[in-house]
């Protein structure tokens, strides 16, 4: 019974806290949809903006921490296994996507390449690209996508006044490539994270049935 319980706690607030950066998580992506700070950068996926992003991850990360919260608590066999299975599905889901990003990596890079040369010609002609553009040449100190060259017309005033400065393509590659130790960390961590979860779920679902049998249940 002691183990029980330790396990139960342990579970709870493991997903509470997850439950609550899935809220902060939606509640950000629901205030950049209600503000629309950021625009639509690809117009051949205009539901790829970071509101819609936040908002489906945030909502993902409550239910599952949702179902763990209240299958521990409650010590339901049934949620916990629901828990379990969403968390191997998600898991799997990552891993399956890393080792497409990797064998694919040249044709996604020419795919987001030929997406960036297209939004940049309409610019002029659609606000929400242009709200785009603007956004991420301001936050990153950067302009077009290899650099001001990019735009036929001169570059727009979100461009810094530099005329060293880096494209917002080139610069994101140099930063990705630059912390790309620290972002192998923090996917492995997450995926311990996953692990982790699991293999809780998993034992306090055994431990139920221990203990219902040691109660003649």
């Amino acid at each position: 019974m002691s183990t029980l319980k330790l396990l139960k706690y342990i579970l709870f607030v493991f997903n509470l806290l997850f439950w609550f950066c899935g809220c902060c998580i939606l509640g950000f992506g629901i205030y950049f949809l209600i503000h629309n700070s950021f625009g639509v950068l690809f117009h051949d996926l205009p539901f790829l903006t970071l509101g819609n992003v936040l908002v489906i991850v945030g909502s993902i990360i409550m239910v599952v921490a949702f179902l763990g919260c209240m299958g521990s608590i409650k010590e339901n066999k049934c949620l916990l296994m629901s828990f379990f299975v969403l968390l191997l599905i998600i898991l799997l889901a990552e891993v399956t996507l890393a080792i497409l990003l990797f064998v694919y990596e040249h044709k996604l890079n020419n795919y987001v390449l030929q997406g960036l040369n297209d939004s940049i010609q309409r610019y002029n002609s659609d606000n929400s690209t242009k709200v785009a553009w603007d956004s991420i040449q301001s936050i990153f100190h950067c302009c077009g996508i290899n650099g001001t060259s990019d735009w036929m017309s001169g570059p727009p005033a979100s461009c810094p006044q530099d005329p060293q400065v880096k494209g917002c393509y080139m610069k994101l590659q140099m930063w990705f490539y630059s912390n790309f130790l620290y972002i192998g960390i923090i996917t492995i961590c997450v995926c311990v994270i996953q692990v982790l979860g699991m293999s809780f779920s998993l034992t306090l679902n055994c431990q139920i049935d221990k203990t219902s049998q040691a109660l003649g249940l």
